[in-house]
This record gives C-alpha cells, sequence and structure tokens, in this order.
C-alpha cells in the first residue's frame, strides 16, 4: 500500500496527487486536472483533503483539514468527474440539477470546468460556500493534504474489468 505524502512536502503531495489521477483514461483524467484547477481558483483558501478511495478518487475542499468541514468534492469515476455538494439535499435546486437520492449529499456530473460557471451550478456552489461553518478564510492560501489510499480499489479506466 502505497502511504501518503507529507503535507509539508507540496512537491510530493502534487506528484502523489497527478499519479492518482493518471490511472484514468487520458480524457477523465484531463477534465478532473482542468476541474480542479477551476475550483482551487473559486476557492484558493480551502484545504483540498485527497481520498484515493475504493470507488472513486475525492478531493475535498474544507475550512481546516477535517473531514466534517468539507463543503463540496471533487469526486473522479471511470465516468469522469463530478461536484459533489455534501449538503445538497438541503441546497434549493430550482432547477434541477441536482443528481442523487442520498439523505444528504447530491452531486453534478462536469462535462469540464465551464459546468461550474452555469448559472445554475454556480448559484449552488455560492450557496454552499455561504453555508459553511466555519467559513473559509478570505486571505491566504489552502494546501492539499493526501488522508488516504485505499489498498483495493476499483479499476480507473473505463476498459478495466469492474469500470
Amino acid at each position: 500500500m502505497t502511504t501518503p505524502a507529507s503535507p509539508d512536502d507540496p512537491e510530493a503531495t502534487e506528484r502523489q496527487l497527478d499519479g492518482f489521477i493518471e490511472r484514468f483514461d487520458p480524457e477523465v483524467a484531463e477534465r478532473a486536472r482542468a476541474c480542479r484547477a477551476a475550483l482551487r481558483a473559486r476557492m484558493p483558501t480551502a484545504n483540498e483533503l485527497v481520498y484515493d478511495n475504493y470507488n472513486a478518487l475525492a478531493i475535498g475542499y474544507a475550512p481546516r483539514e477535517r473531514t466534517s468541514e468539507a463543503i463540496v468534492s471533487l469526486a473522479v469515476t471511470p465516468r469522469g468527474p463530478a461536484l459533489y455538494f455534501i449538503h445538497g439535499a438541503s441546497l434549493p435546486d430550482p432547477d434541477g440539477v441536482l443528481t442523487g437520492e442520498g439523505r444528504q449529499g447530491r452531486y453534478v456530473r462536469l462535462a469540464g470546468p465551464g459546468t461550474l460557471e452555469e448559472p445554475a451550478v454556480a448559484t449552488l456552489l455560492r450557496l454552499a460556500l455561504d453555508r459553511s461553518e466555519p467559513p473559509l478564510a478570505t486571505d491566504g492560501a489552502g494546501r492539499t493534504v493526501i488522508k488516504s489510499i485505499s489498498a483495493r480499489q476499483r479499476p480507473r479506466r473505463k476498459g478495466a474489468a469492474g469500470a
């Protein structure tokens, strides 16, 4: 099992995260990187909490390094990236863009970073950020932290068995 890079070594953390993304089909990896860059630009003070899980690569955005404070996450699967709203079930969604049936979370599939600029999605993201407790810092920069790496994972490419 791979161990997480030290959060005190940002370059090693970025290399490790890039390796996680690289395991997806090139088109999915490209979209995931572009969506991550757009989310980082939108939330520069958020900490990115990375979980290379069994089902997906998840990058949570939180004011601190506590998973329980995550606001949204970028979930990457062989089908592509999605923006997962941790408390999406409680967000008003008059345009019906949120998907999911869970008690708490909902998501939006991301065709690319432009999806984040669509009015309905941008409004949902703004509402989620406004409701964040604690709120994101107004200045400074967040950091990327590899929180966990699952020993067993589903295949990351569409053509692979089980994907």
